[in-house]
């Protein structure tokens, strides 16, 4: 079997059949749905056998949870990629806004992954919504620690409201306008900003007067849907 490379999350090397069955599941099941979409299918579609299905993947809801992973891990490597560039933490915040717009306008969206993937399990206890509910409190401790990087004032608030404008642009931007969604995400993103900089400065108000907002990075993908969907 054709080994490619190792593994984001566990460091075990991943075949190249594995690799194309979790492509081919994220594209299918970001499209159609988990529920709707079968293992026949994902294997004939894939072009592996049955036996190299189950030699990777136990079962589809296993599949499932590896498919919300790996949308996971690519937001996490989009944020990463941008503090790791030093840019700073409202630059990084408008950055992900920036992502999120183009991911709303962008032909084949079906909302957020999580959020679908979420009323598909509604069951607290099943796997797959559980690595939902993982991932989105990884996503608010985040964009809390960035707003905390501007001012530790109320951070905590402004992260709760920036996962709400995220939430509300995700699924405005599929049940109506796209455009409009994506305008709205980022006036309210801004008008956060300016409110949590204002409060930083109302705490240290002999500190050097704000700087003028950082430009949205273009290099960054953190799109809650999976690479190719």
């Amino acid at each position: 079997m054709t080994q490619t490379e190792v593994g984001t999350r566990t460091g075990r090397r991943v075949s190249e059949a594995r690799e194309r069955l979790l492509r081919t599941a994220g594209q299918l099941f970001y499209a159609e749905g988990i529920h709707t979409v079968g293992v026949d299918r994902l294997v004939a579609e894939s072009k592996v056998t049955n036996a190299t299905f189950y030699r990777h993947f136990r079962s589809k809801e296993e599949l499932a949870v590896a498919y919300i992973d790996s949308v996971d891990q690519a937001i996490r490597t989009g944020i990463d990629s941008l503090a790791a560039a030093d840019v700073p933490p409202d630059g990084i915040l408008r950055g992900i806004g920036a992502s999120l717009v183009e991911q709303i306008r962008s032909p084949g969206y079906r909302g957020c992954a999580f959020l679908n993937a979420a009323a598909e399990f509604p069951d607290p206890d099943h796997p797959v919504h559980r690595a939902v509910v993982r991932h989105r409190a990884w996503f608010l401790e985040t964009v809390t620690g960035l707003f905390a990087g501007i001012t530790a004032a109320e951070a905590e608030h402004a992260g709760r409201h920036f996962v709400m404008l995220r939430d509300g642009a995700m699924s405005a931007g599929y049940l109506g306008d796209p455009v409009l969604a994506g305008e709205t995400l980022l006036r309210g993103i801004d008008g956060l900003l300016r409110i949590h900089a204002a409060r930083g400065r109302d705490e240290h108000p002999a500190a050097a007067p704000a700087q003028a907002p950082a430009a949205a990075p273009t290099a960054i993908d953190t799109a809650c849907s999976p690479p190719g969907a």
